[in-house]
C-alpha cells in the first residue's frame, strides 16, 4: 500500500508532475473566509465562488459531499464538506465529522483515479474544524491509499 509524503511547503503550490487535485475541507454551512480556504482563494477565485454557489443552489450541499473545481490545465481543487457548522466559543464542540470526511475522501479516491491525479492537502480537518491527525491519517489510509493514490501532506512553514 502508498504511504503519504510528508512535505515542508505551500499544499496550494504542489510540485508534482502530471494531474494534481488539492483538498481541503469545508462547512455545511457556506463559510468561507478562515484557515486553509483564504491560500486558495488568493491563488484562484473559481473555488470560492463554485462553492457559494453550491451552497446556494444545491439540494446536495451536505456532509460527505464533494465538489470538483478545475482552476488549471492539470490542477483542481476539490471542496469537501467534512465540517458541521464552526466551533462556537460557548460549546467548543469541534466541528469535523469523521465520518462526512471519510465519505468525501471516497468520493475523491474515485476523481483521482478518473484523473489520474496525485492528492495534495494540509492536515485536513485539524485547524479550525478542530480535528485531530491521529484519526484523519487512518481514514486517508482507508480510502485513497488504499485504492493507490498519491497522496501529499504539506506543513505550512
Amino acid at each position: 500500500m502508498k504511504t503519504i509524503t510528508y512535505l515542508k511547503g505551500d499544499a496550494t503550490n504542489p510540485k508534482t508532475e502530471g494531474n494534481k487535485i488539492i483538498t481541503h475541507i469545508c462547512n455545511d454551512i457556506g463559510g468561507w473566509g478562515k484557515g486553509f480556504v483564504l491560500a486558495i482563494s488568493k491563488r484562484w477565485k473559481k473555488p470560492e465562488n463554485e462553492y457559494r454557489k453550491w451552497f446556494q443552489n444545491s439540494a446536495n450541499f451536505t456532509l460527505g459531499e464533494t465538489q470538483m473545481v478545475q482552476v488549471e490545465n492539470d490542477l483542481w481543487v476539490c471542496n469537501m464538506i467534512g465540517q458541521h457548522k464552526t466551533i462556537s466559543n460557548s460549546k467548543r464542540i469541534s466541528p469535523i465529522r469523521y465520518e462526512a470526511v471519510e465519505q468525501c475522501l471516497n468520493k475523491l479516491s474515485d476523481e483521482a483515479l478518473k484523473l489520474n491525479a496525485s492528492v495534495h492537502m494540509p492536515r485536513i480537518g485539524c485547524g479550525l474544524a478542530g480535528g485531530k491527525w491521529e484519526e484523519i491519517e487512518p481514514i486517508i489510509e482507508r480510502t485513497l491509499l488504499k485504492n493507490n493514490v498519491e497522496v501529499y501532506v504539506y506543513d505550512f512553514e
